[in-house]
């Protein structure tokens, strides 16, 4: 079977072709030159001559300078840089301040991180990620506070090492139950359920200072359902409660699943963190399991004292031989 050659293109039919292919590689060409002077989210890349200097800010922002020097950023980005990005000083954060000084402090001419400044929260929020991209910030990107809105100032002031106004970087003081307490402030502007709870009679030991929101959650994001530190809540629980864990030879199913069935953590009414009193706790499962529901039964035996764990005492779990019904 013979093969039949195809024509050769010919000069007219080339040209126009031609044409096209240079006017996309132009296009091409231009871009790249963009690109390299805009960042990734579009913005331009700054040149080293838009930036002016720690001593020309502090010509006008002495105060400022004073304050920013106390806390722990201003004394690695002012005393002891350790990148380029860190040697600009003020300029790191705020953008390039040579637009802003020849406009005559014109606050539209650099990056403001304010509560109520003219700057998106996305813009604000990645010039913080810039140092601050690793460790508890990883999945910042998408997590539940960053997807409604909040950033990087709506809990923390930088400018400031004292702690005030609902805001946090730096505690001023070395008092841990000041500065626990304060820490959960912040957490408390929005979250204000939590701070009910926390005054109920049986709670964690939030109001001691022994322990805050951050123990078990990462506000900053992570990969686990409620912000939670570790990937379940029995695994958050666990890192206090080890002798709860197990594994027991005769397991309780809710306590299993999770300690939430029977607990409310951030605070009850009920002894022990409980969501109900026993045996009314303990009666949404075991309805009519041995022992009935009646009133008169529900008023004696199983509501004097601890109830069902009179008897049932090991209700976590045991590792008794005879231990099937958490005796012992």
């Amino acid at each position: 079977m013979s093969m039949r050659l195809s024509r050769p293109i010919s000069v007219k039919r080339a040209v126009p072709v031609l044409a096209v292919l240079f006017v996309f590689l132009f296009i091409a060409i231009g871009l790249a030159g963009s690109n390299a002077n805009s960042g990734e989210d579009g913005r331009r890349v700054a040149a080293d001559s838009d930036y002016i200097g720690v001593e020309t800010c502090r010509k006008c922002h002495e105060d400022e300078y004073q304050k920013f020097k106390e806390t722990k950023m201003g004394k690695i980005v002012l005393d002891s840089p350790r990148t380029q990005m860190e040697a600009r000083g003020c300029e790191s954060c705020h953008g390039p301040g040579r637009a802003h000084a020849e406009a005559g402090g014109d606050v539209n001419q650099i990056i403001r991180f304010s509560q109520h400044a003219d700057v998106s929260r996305d813009l604000q929020t990645q010039q913080c990620l810039q140092c601050h991209e690793k460790g508890a910030r990883m999945f910042w990107r998408g997590s539940t506070h960053e997807s409604r809105g909040l950033s990087c100032v709506s809990c923390h002031q930088v400018m400031r090492r004292a702690v005030g106004a609902g805001r946090f970087l730096e505690p001023l003081t070395e008092n841990r139950n000041f500065a626990t307490t304060t820490r959960m402030e912040v957490c408390f502007e929005c979250h204000q359920l939590r701070r009910a709870q926390l005054l109920r009679s049986s709670h964690m030991p939030f109001r001691e200072g022994k322990v805050t929101c951050t123990n078990c959650h990462n506000p900053h994001g992570t990969p686990n359902p409620k912000l939670l530190t570790e990937s379940t809540t029995n695994e958050n629980c666990y890192k206090c409660h080890a002798e709860r864990r197990g594994p027991f030879l005769w397991e309780h199913p809710p306590v299993m699943e999770d300690c939430l069935n029977c607990h409310d953590a951030h605070g009850s009414s009920n002894p022990q963190l409980l969501k109900a009193r026993t045996p009314r706790l303990c009666q949404r499962c075991h309805i009519e399991a041995r022992h009935p529901t009646t009133p008169q039964l529900a008023t004696t035996r199983f509501s004097f004292n601890r109830s069902c764990t009179n008897c049932h005492s090991q209700i976590h779990g045991s590792n008794h031989p005879s231990g099937v019904r958490f005796q012992r």
